[in-house]
Protein backbone atom coordinates (compact mmCIF):
# COMPACT_ATOMS: atom_id res chain seq x y z
CA UNK A 1 0.00 0.00 0.00
CA UNK A 2 1.21 3.50 -0.80
CA UNK A 3 2.75 5.28 2.17
CA UNK A 4 2.90 8.85 3.42
CA UNK A 5 5.79 10.59 1.65
CA UNK A 6 5.44 8.55 -1.56
CA UNK A 7 4.32 9.89 -4.92
CA UNK A 8 0.93 8.83 -6.21
CA UNK A 9 0.99 6.67 -9.36
CA UNK A 10 0.76 8.60 -12.62
CA UNK A 11 -2.06 6.64 -14.22
CA UNK A 12 -4.84 7.85 -16.46
CA UNK A 13 -8.31 8.70 -15.16
CA UNK A 14 -11.52 8.84 -17.10
CA UNK A 15 -13.35 12.15 -16.83
CA UNK A 16 -16.42 13.63 -18.41
CA UNK A 17 -15.75 16.65 -20.62
CA UNK A 18 -18.22 18.89 -22.41
CA UNK A 19 -17.78 16.80 -25.58
CA UNK A 20 -17.98 13.42 -23.82
CA UNK A 21 -15.65 11.05 -21.99
CA UNK A 22 -11.94 11.83 -21.99
CA UNK A 23 -8.74 11.05 -20.15
CA UNK A 24 -6.75 13.01 -17.60
CA UNK A 25 -3.30 12.02 -16.36
CA UNK A 26 -2.44 11.79 -12.70
CA UNK A 27 0.14 14.49 -13.32
CA UNK A 28 -2.63 16.83 -14.50
CA UNK A 29 -4.70 16.06 -11.40
CA UNK A 30 -2.00 16.30 -8.73
CA UNK A 31 0.91 18.47 -9.94
CA UNK A 32 1.24 21.76 -8.09
CA UNK A 33 -1.99 21.27 -6.14
CA UNK A 34 -3.29 20.13 -2.81
CA UNK A 35 -5.85 17.46 -3.57
CA UNK A 36 -8.19 15.84 -1.09
CA UNK A 37 -8.81 12.47 -2.72
CA UNK A 38 -11.29 9.97 -1.42
CA UNK A 39 -11.85 6.51 -2.81
CA UNK A 40 -15.10 4.61 -2.83
CA UNK A 41 -15.88 1.02 -3.85
CA UNK A 42 -18.50 2.16 -6.34
CA UNK A 43 -20.82 4.89 -7.51
CA UNK A 44 -24.47 4.47 -6.53
CA UNK A 45 -23.62 1.94 -3.80
CA UNK A 46 -25.36 2.52 -0.49
CA UNK A 47 -22.60 3.66 1.89
CA UNK A 48 -20.83 5.58 -0.88
CA UNK A 49 -24.02 7.43 -1.85
CA UNK A 50 -25.58 7.94 1.56
CA UNK A 51 -22.52 8.62 3.75
CA UNK A 52 -19.12 9.00 2.10
CA UNK A 53 -19.86 11.34 -0.84
CA UNK A 54 -22.42 13.46 1.08
CA UNK A 55 -19.87 14.15 3.82
CA UNK A 56 -17.40 15.52 1.31
CA UNK A 57 -20.13 17.54 -0.40
CA UNK A 58 -21.16 19.10 2.89
CA UNK A 59 -17.56 19.96 3.78
CA UNK A 60 -16.19 20.83 0.29
CA UNK A 61 -16.07 24.57 1.00
CA UNK A 62 -14.42 23.98 4.39
CA UNK A 63 -11.83 21.69 2.80
CA UNK A 64 -11.05 24.34 0.21
CA UNK A 65 -10.85 27.06 2.87
CA UNK A 66 -8.37 24.84 4.78
CA UNK A 67 -6.09 24.59 1.74
CA UNK A 68 -7.46 22.02 -0.69
CA UNK A 69 -7.35 23.16 -4.30
CA UNK A 70 -9.41 20.18 -5.41
CA UNK A 71 -11.71 17.67 -3.74
CA UNK A 72 -11.77 14.53 -5.88
CA UNK A 73 -13.39 11.12 -5.75
CA UNK A 74 -11.95 8.00 -7.38
CA UNK A 75 -13.96 4.86 -8.06
CA UNK A 76 -13.57 1.77 -10.22
CA UNK A 77 -16.36 2.82 -12.55
CA UNK A 78 -16.37 4.47 -15.96
CA UNK A 79 -16.59 8.23 -16.52
CA UNK A 80 -20.22 8.06 -17.68
CA UNK A 81 -21.31 6.33 -14.46
CA UNK A 82 -19.40 8.77 -12.24
CA UNK A 83 -20.83 11.70 -14.20
CA UNK A 84 -24.38 10.38 -13.72
CA UNK A 85 -23.71 9.80 -10.01
CA UNK A 86 -22.34 13.33 -9.60
CA UNK A 87 -25.40 14.81 -11.33
CA UNK A 88 -27.80 12.71 -9.27
CA UNK A 89 -26.09 13.64 -5.98
CA UNK A 90 -25.48 17.34 -6.83
CA UNK A 91 -21.72 16.84 -6.68
CA UNK A 92 -20.60 17.98 -10.13
CA UNK A 93 -19.57 21.50 -9.07
CA UNK A 94 -17.93 20.46 -5.80
CA UNK A 95 -16.16 17.14 -6.34
CA UNK A 96 -14.03 16.14 -9.34
CA UNK A 97 -14.96 12.60 -10.33
CA UNK A 98 -12.03 10.42 -11.43
CA UNK A 99 -12.97 7.17 -13.13
CA UNK A 100 -10.50 4.33 -12.60
CA UNK A 101 -12.36 1.90 -14.82
CA UNK A 102 -9.60 -0.70 -15.01
CA UNK A 103 -8.48 -0.16 -11.40
CA UNK A 104 -5.05 0.98 -12.66
CA UNK A 105 -4.66 3.72 -10.04
CA UNK A 106 -5.93 1.78 -7.04
CA UNK A 107 -3.86 -1.29 -7.97
CA UNK A 108 -0.69 0.77 -8.46
CA UNK A 109 -1.32 2.50 -5.12
CA UNK A 110 -2.11 -0.77 -3.35
CA UNK A 111 -5.59 0.51 -2.53
CA UNK A 112 -7.52 -2.15 -4.43
CA UNK A 113 -9.75 -4.79 -2.89
CA UNK A 114 -11.25 -7.94 -4.38
CA UNK A 115 -15.00 -7.84 -3.84
CA UNK A 116 -15.71 -10.78 -6.15
CA UNK A 117 -17.43 -12.59 -3.27
CA UNK A 118 -20.24 -10.02 -3.55
CA UNK A 119 -20.19 -9.80 -7.34
CA UNK A 120 -18.28 -6.52 -7.63
CA UNK A 121 -14.82 -7.70 -8.77
CA UNK A 122 -11.81 -5.47 -8.16
CA UNK A 123 -12.74 -2.19 -6.53
CA UNK A 124 -11.18 0.65 -4.57
CA UNK A 125 -10.80 0.32 -0.85
CA UNK A 126 -12.59 3.07 1.02
CA UNK A 127 -9.96 5.71 1.80
CA UNK A 128 -9.16 9.39 2.04
CA UNK A 129 -5.83 10.99 1.21
CA UNK A 130 -4.33 14.43 1.10
CA UNK A 131 -1.91 14.70 -1.80
CA UNK A 132 0.35 17.76 -2.07
CA UNK A 133 2.05 18.23 -5.44
CA UNK A 134 1.77 14.51 -6.13
CA UNK A 135 3.05 13.35 -2.71
CA UNK A 136 0.83 11.64 -0.14
CA UNK A 137 0.81 13.70 3.05
CA UNK A 138 -2.13 11.93 4.77
CA UNK A 139 -3.76 8.56 4.18
CA UNK A 140 -6.65 6.94 6.04
CA UNK A 141 -7.92 3.55 4.89
CA UNK A 142 -11.00 1.87 6.30
CA UNK A 143 -10.29 -1.58 7.73
CA UNK A 144 -13.92 -2.65 7.77
CA UNK A 145 -17.31 -1.57 6.48
CA UNK A 146 -18.61 1.94 7.01
CA UNK A 147 -16.99 5.35 7.07
CA UNK A 148 -15.00 6.36 10.10
CA UNK A 149 -11.36 7.31 9.42
CA UNK A 150 -11.89 8.22 5.75
CA UNK A 151 -14.80 10.61 6.16
CA UNK A 152 -14.80 14.33 5.49
CA UNK A 153 -14.50 15.37 9.14
CA UNK A 154 -11.27 13.49 9.97
CA UNK A 155 -9.85 14.48 6.58
CA UNK A 156 -10.59 18.15 7.26
CA UNK A 157 -8.88 17.88 10.65
CA UNK A 158 -5.83 16.27 9.02
CA UNK A 159 -5.72 19.00 6.38
CA UNK A 160 -5.79 21.69 9.06
CA UNK A 161 -2.75 20.15 10.76
CA UNK A 162 -0.55 19.84 7.65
Amino acid sequence: MIQIGERVPDTMFGVMRADGPGLLSGREVFAGRTVVLFGVPGAFTSTCSEVHLPGFLTRADDLKAAGADVVACVAVNDAEVLHAWARQRGAAEHVKMLADGNADFVRAAGLDIDLSRVGMGTRSRRFAAIVVDGVVRHLAVEEGPGVSVSGAEPTLEALRTL
